[in-house]
């Protein structure tokens, strides 16, 4: 494994002030510290985020091109956009691992926020652990990389 698409969706760039009850006090720049220290040797996190789908579904198939596992946080978009979800889908068929991360627990909120369309193509979904899911992640796309 030598590097890992670490992807952020629609108002992650406001974390660390952004509902901090729900989202916590740390930014991203507090994130890519804490995976580059948990990070197996030899690995680079090239950690993104934009509010854009379309940067987000152009980033799916850079993953695609450079055979590079994904970190997806989806956000908003992980309730409705089907474009995402295609483009999601495109990573998995090529035997790329992609795990859906949330820093909160969808099902523990509202009822909007229960339906995921990219769970059904991820390899996997971990959610509700902060920023501890990504690091849960990451250790599952390194043992799958073995």
């Amino acid at each position: 494994m030598n590097n890992v698409l670490v992807l952020n969706g629609p108002n992650l760039g406001r974390l660390g002030s952004r509902e901090p009850d729900v989202y916590g006090n740390q930014d991203l720049p507090a994130l890519l510290a804490l995976l580059e220290g948990e990070a197996p040797d030899g690995t680079t996190i090239d950690l993104r985020q934009t509010d854009d789908e379309g940067t987000l579904i152009g980033w799916l198939h850079e993953a695609v091109d450079s055979s590079t596992p994904v970190i997806l946080n989806p956000a908003a978009f992980t309730h409705y956009s089907y474009g995402l979800r295609d483009a999601a889908a495109m990573v998995t068929k090529a035997g790329i691992p992609l795990v859906e991360v949330h820093i909160s627990n969808p099902h523990a909120r509202e009822e909007f926020r229960h339906t995921s369309v990219i769970s059904g193509i991820a390899t996997g979904v971990i959610a509700g652990f902060g920023f501890d899911s990504y690091l849960l992640a990451l250790g599952a796309i390194a043992r799958i990389k073995r």
